[in-house]
């Protein structure tokens, strides 16, 4: 069974109105894996400081492994002030800088990624040049490289992207970043040209983009297939695309088909929607009750 999953980047407090939530995209897509039942651990860090022990304390409440965390004597734990006045379009305000943006390279987590069956990672993680460093050395493994664009302005730059692109093999990015995405390459703003730009320039195999409370469509040797998604009572959409990407991980390490995957990935998406904060807990049968009419 193929069910070893390694995740690179961020975790943080998430400073909300009603008080901090423990997120961070990665650090949401290793929760949701080890909840679905894969084997996930993070690579990250956090500060020597008192944040810092309870996001280690929530992850071990989790019973996520916490040995390819660092702790950083010299930076602080990582926290983001979020506005939520709009509910389905969230803002961030991202310190800088933080624990997470000197993670360093080890024989540890090289090898932990070496013996993985798939490997994620983003953009806001490598933000600054020492976490950039250890991830391209990271990245030379031919692990299956899962790209989560996830572009948080003003922390992305293209010519890192476009590195990061040449070591991917899954590409998921939302409808706003493929506008992004198609501004910078040149290419028309639909999702037949810019997936064929990055089909063709890039090594990847597939390629996925969420369009919210529309669904999802997957691009894959220039056929597409699509899903609308389930329509849910939104409480919060933080971590709703993290969820989603777990989901869409875990069918297809599991080999299912693009429709199956989908299917189950807008499920999880939706789920997490309905629930306050981006790391509920649930179980599978939580999660098909989203499809039940």
């Amino acid at each position: 069974m193929r069910d070893q999953v390694i995740i690179f980047g961020e975790m943080l407090w998430d400073c909300l109105p009603t008080g901090p939530v423990a997120g961070g995209a990665p650090m949401n897509v290793a929760l949701n894996l080890h909840q679905l039942g894969l084997n996930s651990s993070l690579i990250s860090a956090v500060g020597d400081d008192e944040d810092g022990e309870k996001l280690l304390d929530f992850l071990r409440d989790f019973g996520l492994p916490l040995n390819l965390i660092q702790t950083k004597a010299d930076h602080e734990t990582s926290r983001v002030l979020v506005d939520t006045t709009d509910p389905e379009n969230i803002k961030y305000n991202i310190v800088s800088p933080v624990a997470w943006d000197f993670i360093e390279w080890s024989p540890e987590n090289d090898k932990a990624v070496e013996e993985a069956d798939a490997f994620v990672f983003g953009t806001l993680g490598v933000r600054n040049t020492q976490s950039l460093k250890t991830l391209i050395k990271l990245l030379q493994h031919p692990t299956l490289r899962i790209f989560d664009a996830n572009l948080r302005p003003p922390y992305y730059d293209f010519e890192v992207i476009e590195t990061l692109l040449g070591f991917t093999d899954v590409l998921k990015i939302n409808e706003d970043e493929m506008e992004i995405f198609a501004d910078y390459f040149g290419t028309e703003p639909s999702v037949n040209s810019i997936c064929g730009y990055l089909d063709q320039n890039f090594p990847m195999e597939i390629i996925c983009i969420t369009q919210g409370s529309k669904g999802a469509l997957i691009y894959q040797k220039g056929e597409i297939f699509s899903h609308s998604g389930y329509k849910v009572k939104v409480q919060d959409s933080i971590g709703a695309g993290d969820a989603f990407l777990s989901g869409f991980i875990k069918t297809y390490l599991e080999e299912k088909n693009p429709k199956e995957i989908l299917d189950f990935a807008c499920k999880i998406g939706g789920f997490v929607a309905t629930q306050k904060g981006g790391t509920p807990r649930y179980t599978e049968a939580d999660i098909e009750r989203i499809g039940e009419k």
